[in-house]
């Protein structure tokens, strides 16, 4: 194992240069946005694509050549908005740097956007998990929620992505729509695990700034119900456990094996970089973030000097925290031992426990040994608890 120890504020931030990181692409192109996301994104122009890909180009070109890439996911916006010509363009310049097939490739696919020669091409170029965005299977909801695609579209998408054969599949689902029934949530999670995927993962609708939910909201015409979104929560893990995925994070199930470890390793903080506009990377003991503008970001990358946002200097205390907020929305929860070791964490440990004993006496917190989970009851509030752990 190589170590390498960095200075930043004070503290030391050790990473080990032998370790893998994981990629994330951006592909911010959409046909219409949907009533609940904020991600960034922009209308397919043809002119706007190839600047795109030519700037894809010249990122990948600047991927350490001295690091593995083990995982990658693509991301949008709609990576299944391009052409299966493109699609094989984005992929081949992404190969031609990396020198070998990652371990899990995976990529966002929304219903209306799967084709018989996408899928193809990329299942040639080696990616093994299709995620398709199906929120729902109920047309009213998903008219509610702005998405384009209809059940039907559903269904003729799914044919296509088993016909091609990816040995792993995700279903993504939404509960807490506006005018959604418990029912209707039960409906949607019986007829994903129908289905047959080897991942499905759940999302409680949030309403994020600068979008028309959220408008909504601020106008009164939406209101939140969180003891709603509980039953909702509740309902979802007791049924998808009954119907065979293991709960393994908050939103995330799957069957045996199926996990998908990009996201693994992001919630444990190791290392990642991002392409692409508003692509955030970690890595180097900075986190940084590519402008989220199209314009602002090739001009960066065809300049040969790409445009670092949100830069955030990493050290020691902000990884141990982070570790443990999204560690713990893991089902195995958090080996204390390990973060100690991974973030020479001693002292910050010592800040922590007055927290954590109080946290197991309501009942939030389960500790055995080194090992400190959350109860089902701190799964509930857990960005709550994240909060706290945040403020020490």
């Amino acid at each position: 194992m190589f170590l390498q120890e960095k200075e930043i504020g004070g503290a030391q931030v050790v990473s080990r240069l032998d370790a893998a990181v994981g990629l994330y692409c951006h592909v911010p192109f959409c046909a219409s946005t949907c009533d609940f996301c904020a991600f960034y994104q922009e209308k397919p122009k043809r002119q706007d694509l190839d600047r795109y890909l030519e700037a894809m180009a010249k990122e990948f070109a600047r991927l350490p050549t001295d690091r593995v890439v083990d995982t990658v996911f693509w991301g949008g916006g709609t990576p299944g908005l391009l052409s299966a010509k493109d699609l094989e363009r984005l992929g081949q310049s992404m190969l031609s740097r990396l020198g070998k097939l990652p371990d899990e490739w995976t990529i966002e696919m929304a219903p209306s956007t799967v084709k018989a020669d996408k899928l193809k091409v990329l299942r040639d170029l080696g990616v093994t998990r299709i995620s398709m965005g199906v929120q729902s299977f109920d047309e009213q909801l998903l008219e509610s929620l702005g998405r384009l695609h209809r059940p039907n579209q559903i269904y003729k998408a799914w044919d296509l992505v088993q016909a091609a054969g990816f040995p792993e599949t995700n279903l993504d689902l939404m509960f807490a729509i506006p005018n959604q029934t418990i029912e209707q949530w039960e409906v949607a999670i019986r007829e994903a695990a129908r289905l047959g995927p080897t991942h499905l993962s759940t999302y409680c609708l949030t309403f994020e700034e600068d979008t028309a939910l959220y408008v909504k909201l601020s106008e009164g015409k939406l209101v939140i119900d969180e003891e709603k979104e509980r039953l909702y929560y509740e309902r979802g893990w007791e049924l998808l456990a009954e119907l065979g995925y293991a709960q393994y994070e908050i939103s995330n199930f799957c069957k045996p094996g199926s996990e998908c470890q990009h996201n693994v390793h992001t919630w444990e903080m190791r290392e990642w970089l991002g392409c692409g506009p508003s692509a955030a990377s970690q890595f180097g003991g900075r986190r940084y973030q590519r402008p989220a503008n199209l314009d602002a970001w090739c001009a960066g990358m065809v300049g040969d000097e790409p445009v670092e946002e949100q830069v955030v200097e990493l050290d020691n205390r902000i990884l141990f925290t982070d570790a443990l907020i999204f560690g713990l929305r893991m089902n195995r929860g958090v080996d204390l031992v390990d973060l100690v070791e991974r973030f020479s964490a001693e002292g910050f440990l010592a800040e922590m426990e007055p927290l954590f004993r109080r946290l197991i006496a309501e009942g939030l917190l389960l500790r055995k040994g080194s090992l400190l989970k959350l109860t089902h009851e701190g799964q509930l509030v857990c960005d709550a608890i994240g909060s706290e752990l945040l403020s020490v």
